[in-house]
């Protein structure tokens, strides 16, 4: 895709700059506890609708699972700072197929959402993911004890936004994510709210520290929402088109939204100073 270069330079650039963080003066003692807090809510969500996922694919119910697969999903995105921190396994729960490939690994070792969604969208059935169903729920189970365990800081949230938005620009914009669903952007959605969440967080001490970063910080997050919604049909939900529905023109437009947020948002570490 086009604008594959384009996302991954910009995104490269937001990492590096979220990592040059001055030492903690300011005490964020209150909001990491509230993130923790947060994250842990949205892993219960994430446990009840995987036990609702399983259920469905062991009753056979095709379109039942194709339904709740993206909207499960997203509370795993929203949740991926914290959630990525275990060993391997944030990819038995998340590895795409080019992962394993590309570790010179084979099929059988893959596992996982991806794995279910590959049967779901290409073969049309939920036979052959009970074994994978199984072991995706005991891996959330595990996930959802390991969580609390985890030490939140100012600099785990800074850098959690910013790889937020660098999960955007690198994987769900190129189609990548959710290559047999086309699902993306409900993964592109829960990516921006995990981000919006951390400097919803932090907003109090960026005001006092500089008043125009965070409003500019807000004008873009506007602005992705804004985009994203007019591909989402639901009024009081989720409900995004495929991502194969999208023109050209529409995913640049959304790469350069998610690009004009990262920036800003990259400096928020001068809560810090």
């Amino acid at each position: 895709m086009r604008i594959y270069k384009f996302v991954v330079g910009c995104a490269v650039g937001l990492f590096v700059g979220a990592l040059n963080l001055a030492n903690a003066a300011t005490d964020l003692s209150k909001e990491a506890k509230e993130y923790r807090q947060f994250v842990i809510g949205q892993i219960d969500l994430l446990l009840a609708d995987t036990e609702k996922f399983v259920g469905a694919l062991k009753k056979g119910d095709v379109n039942q699972a194709k339904a709740i697969y993206p909207l499960a999903r997203m509370y795993y995105e929203r949740s991926e700072p914290i959630a990525e921190s275990f060993g391997d396994l944030d990819p038995r729960i998340d590895a795409r197929l080019a992962d394993i490939k590309e570790e010179g690994r084979s099929e059988s070792d893959w596992s996982g959402f991806h794995k279910i969604e590959q049967i779901l969208w290409e073969q049309n059935t939920t036979k052959g993911t009970e074994e994978t169903a199984d072991q995706l729920l005991l891996d959330i189970k595990e996930l959802r004890a390991k969580v609390p365990t985890v030490k939140v800081d100012a600099e785990l949230m800074l850098t959690g936004a910013v790889d937020l938005l660098n999960e955007v620009s690198t994987s769900k914009i190129t189609g990548e994510e959710d290559i047999f669903s086309k699902t993306d952007l409900y993964d592109f959605q829960a990516n921006i709210d995990g981000a919006e969440k951390i400097y919803q967080l932090l907003r109090p001490h960026l005001l006092k520290k500089d008043n125009s970063l965070a409003k500019e910080i807000e004008k873009q997050f506007k602005s992705v929402n804004d985009l994203l919604a007019k591909h989402n049909h639901s009024k009081n939900g989720y409900e995004f088109v495929g991502y194969d529905k999208l023109s050209q023109a529409e995913i640049k437009e959304l790469a350069e939204a998610v690009n004009k947020l990262g920036e800003p948002l990259s400096r928020m570490g001068v809560i810090l100073e």
